[in-house]
C-alpha cells in the first residue's frame, strides 16, 4: 500500500488519502468511502487488510515504524503541510 501510494495516479492518490487519514485525519483529510469505488479489487482488499490492522493494532503508523514513509507521503501529496511558513 505505501509504495502504491508513493506513484502518480488516480488510484494512488485514493490510496494515499486512505493510509493518510489513518495517520493524521485532522490534517490530512479524511477518507471517502465512496472512493473505493474508483480502485482495483486489489487495491480495496489491501485497504481491507489495513483496516483490520489499524482496528488491532491501536496505533498510529509512525508508532509502528512507517514514520519516514508516511512523511513521503505526505511531502508527495499534501506538499502544503511541509511547507514552510
Amino acid at each position: 500500500m505505501i509504495e502504491h501510494a508513493q506513484r502518480d495516479s488516480g488510484q494512488s492518490r485514493r490510496v494515499a488519502d486512505f493510509l493518510l487519514a489513518w495517520w493524521n485525519a485532522g490534517q490530512c483529510g479524511g477518507f471517502d468511502l465512496t472512493n473505493l469505488w474508483a480502485v482495483d479489487d486489489a487495491i480495496a482488499e489491501d485497504m481491507a487488510i489495513v483496516f483490520r490492522l489499524v482496528t488491532r493494532a491501536n496505533n498510529y503508523p509512525d508508532t509502528l515504524g512507517y514514520g519516514p514513509q508516511f512523511e513521503a507521503i505526505v511531502h508527495a501529496w499534501r506538499p502544503e503541510l511541509t511547507e514552510s511558513n
